[in-house]
Parts: C-alpha cells; sequence; structure tokens
C-alpha cells in the first residue's frame, strides 16, 4: 500500500540520449510507466543530455518515436536539462553560500591511485578540501561530502553508505564546466515534484549522493525502486557501449510482452499478439512492483541480446 494517495504520484522516465532504446531501456521505461499508471498518477520524460559530449544527434527525437509508439505518452512537455543551466548553477550557488562547496585542481589520472569506492570509482582523498595546493589552478568544484546515508529501496531492501569512506566529496560541476550528473537530476526531479522514482539498478549506487543532496539543498526525497538490470549473455549489463540491439524494429507487443515478464508480471502468452491497448489495460490492472524479483540483475531474453 502506497504512503501517498494515487493523485499525487509524480513518476518519470530520463534516457539519456546517447543512442536508440534497446530492451534494458525499455525495462526502465516500462516499470515506471506501469507504475505510474498503476497508481493513478502522472508520468513525466526528461531527456538527460547534462553531459552534452556523449549525445549522438537525433538519438533523443529517435527515443520519444520509440516511446510513442510503444504508447508510453508522458503527461507533460519533456525536459531537456541541456536547456537548464541557470538551475543547475542556482542550487551550486546555494551550496556555495552554505560553504559545501570547494574547487579541486586534481586530474584524472592523478586520482587513478586511490582507493576504490563501492560502485567501483575512486575515492577522492581529500587533496583540495582545505585549499589548493601551491601553483594549482582550480578544474572541477566538489562538495563535502559527510555522515552516513540510509534508505529503503523498495526492491533491493535497505541501504546504507558512508559518505566519506565509499564515496569522498564528489563533483558536483566537472573541470570541462559541465554540471554533474548527480547535482542535475536532483534539481529537476525536485521542481518536477517527483514523488517515485522507478529506475534500473545499475543507478542504485549513485542514489546516496543524490538523497545527500536534496539534504543539503533542502529538497524532498522521494521513494525509490530499482528493478533489475538486463544482462547479456557475457553478464554485462545491456547497454549503448556493447552494442545492444535497439528496440525501434522489433514488434511492440511482443516486446513488452517480454519486457512484463522480465518484471516479474506473468502476462499470459495471448499478449504477445494482443493490441497495445489491450497490454497497457492488462498491465496496468495486474501490475504489482512487488512481484518485480528482489536482484541487481537478470538475463535477457536471447531475442533482445546484442546482435
Amino acid at each position: 500500500m502506497r504512503s501517498t494517495p494515487p493523485s499525487d504520484y509524480v513518476g518519470r522516465f530520463a534516457p539519456s540520449p546517447s543512442g536508440p532504446l534497446h530492451f534494458g531501456s525499455l525495462i526502465a521505461a516500462a516499470a515506471s510507466w506501469f507504475d505510474a499508471r498503476a497508481a493513478g498518477g502522472r508520468w513525466l520524460l526528461r531527456i538527460d543530455d547534462v553531459d552534452t559530449p556523449r549525445v549522438v544527434p537525433g538519438a533523443a527525437e529517435d527515443i520519444l518515436a520509440t516511446l510513442e509508439r510503444f504508447g508510453f505518452f508522458w503527461d507533460a512537455e519533456p525536459v531537456w536539462q541541456s536547456r537548464r543551466s541557470e538551475a543547475y548553477a542556482a542550487a551550486l550557488e546555494r551550496l556555495q553560500q552554505d560553504g559545501m562547496l570547494f574547487a579541486c585542481a586534481c586530474s584524472r589520472r592523478e586520482l587513478a591511485d586511490s582507493a576504490l569506492a563501492r560502485d567501483g570509482s575512486h575515492v577522492y582523498p581529500g587533496t583540495c578540501r582545505e585549499g589548493l595546493p601551491p601553483g594549482r589552478t582550480a578544474r572541477a568544484l566538489r562538495i563535502r561530502a559527510q555522515g552516513c546515508i540510509r534508505f529503503e529501496d523498495i526492491l533491493q531492501g535497505s541501504q546504507r553508505e558512508d559518505l566519506e569512506k565509499d564515496v569522498g566529496d564528489f563533483v558536483v560541476r566537472r573541470a570541462d564546466g559541465i554540471f554533474a550528473y548527480q547535482l542535475a537530476v536532483v534539481v529537476d526531479d525536485a521542481e518536477a515534484g517527483v514523488t517515485d522514482i522507478v529506475r534500473g539498478a545499475d543507478l542504485l549506487a549513485s542514489t546516496s549522493r543524490q538523497i545527500y543532496l536534496q539534504q543539503q539543498l533542502g529538497l524532498p526525497t522521494p521513494r525509490y525502486a530499482h528493478v533489475p538490470v538486463a544482462l547479456s549473455p557475457t553478464g554485462q549489463k545491456l547497454s549503448k557501449q556493447n552494442l545492444a540491439r535497439a528496440i525501434a524494429p522489433l514488434s511492440p507487443a511482443a516486446t513488452l510482452h517480454a519486457a512484463l515478464e522480465f518484471l516479474g508480471q506473468a502476462p499470459p502468452a495471448r499478449l504477445a499478439t494482443a493490441s497495445l491497448q489491450e497490454i497497457h489495460d492488462w498491465g496496468i490492472a495486474h501490475w504489482r512492483l512487488a512481484a518485480v524479483a528482489h536482484t541487481p540483475a537478470l538475463n535477457t531474453p536471447p531475442a533482445f541480446t546484442a546482435q
């Protein structure tokens, strides 16, 4: 049972336009869409293109067209992170005024020998925390990370992260001047009034940092549910980098049926050849977030793996 009345539910899907949607992307889209619709809530779309060097021309438009082809229509105009620099700058200014930020001169190469964090990244050793070393020039902006973040993920259970030990002071504005993903999504989710974030478990490691930023900026913390990521036959997460097959050419009905199966909803076989409306109606009526596997990853059906 949800603690928020259905009419107050606001969910979202926030793909990065670095390539076309693949089966793993569809899993996240379907889970967030069905969860929002089953709750009688709103579903928003955001294009997470703040990391402009990774944007593939035409990918965002392809993503929008694919979502429409699968009947996943959104309830407001899509938001584009690349157009929201002023909002991110205002959040940085607030953190700066509160004494939470410091300039950092360290390069990635210099940090390569530091200890590894829980998510495989390097823990910042605090080199510039008390001021830039003599002769060094500021590159990135980091936030002073301290304390322990605890939260309950609906699917992945109790989470705990010691920010100083497991993460270190993390970047909120990169050396190239681009606002960090962690900051951008927090600002965007709060402004959109997002109450529930249903997304892939590959982003679970980012959640503590995002909750920390929410706390420092005085923003509400949504509920989180991280669904399993889809794995290739070699055990890798399906991604554009490992040539995961684009879903655009595939049958929407059969693909949605497979997505609902992956998400533990046990759709009847007849839906694999049904109309989109029938699949949507069945999925909304029978959706149970608790039925999704409480595990970080699952194997992808062979039809949707890399070709």
